[in-house]
């Protein structure tokens, strides 16, 4: 029984989990929204994927306007907070800065029960907290996870491409010394050449 009320303890508090991954084009500006309750625990957690120098403009806004977070030209990061009232809260993603580049973010957005939910009674016992604290280890693993294998897409993409322009460069340097041999047997034939006037 005490294994069955702990799996459900689990479910019910499991955060609410939002991943994207978006195009943002250059001048441009993406936001999303996401509602919460008083004390609610919110984080985001981003990085550009490609585009670039890999950097975007980061911003976090409450319902009253109030900026949270801000960020100029980061290339990933993580902020959590608390709501501080209730209401809609705004994540920002700006390529404003940028003049010609698309850049790829992958992100995800994470709600996390609320305050009350925990549930502040004379039930909330230790195997709760334990269940809570291992529900909120196994998401951030699952988060560094996504991460990892993010920053794994970019760096063979970036090994890919060097790896390709080493490959033509290696060609062309080829071209240049069999013509340049070419050549210099051409000239040497001609200088010891015996010339006969008549």
């Amino acid at each position: 029984m005490a294994v069955v009320r702990g799996v459900f303890l689990l479910l019910a508090l499991a955060a609410a989990v939002h991943g994207y991954a978006i195009l943002i084009d250059a001048h441009a500006e993406e936001c999303y929204y996401e509602t919460a309750r008083t004390g609610t625990k919110m984080s985001l957690t981003f990085q550009v994927a490609e585009g670039g120098f890999l950097d975007i403009d980061v911003s976090i806004v409450g319902p009253d306007g109030k900026v949270i977070y801000s960020g100029e030209r980061e290339t990933d990061g993580k902020y959590t907070f608390s709501a501080h009232i209730d209401g809609e809260y705004k994540y920002c993603f700006s390529n404003a800065m940028s003049t010609l580049t698309t850049k790829l973010v992958v992100f995800s957005i994470i709600v996390g029960p609320e305050e009350t939910e925990l549930g502040s009674d004379a039930h909330h016992d230790k195997l709760s907290d334990m269940t809570r604290e291992l529900s909120e280890a196994l998401h951030n693993v699952m988060r560094e996870q996504e991460y990892m294998e993010v920053r794994d897409r970019t760096h063979q993409a970036i090994n890919d491409s060097t790896n390709t322009r080493v490959v033509w460069w290696s060609f062309f340097e080829t071209l240049v010394l069999v013509s340049m041999t070419a050549g210099q047997i051409y000239f040497l034939r001609r200088f010891f050449e015996v010339r006969t006037t008549v």
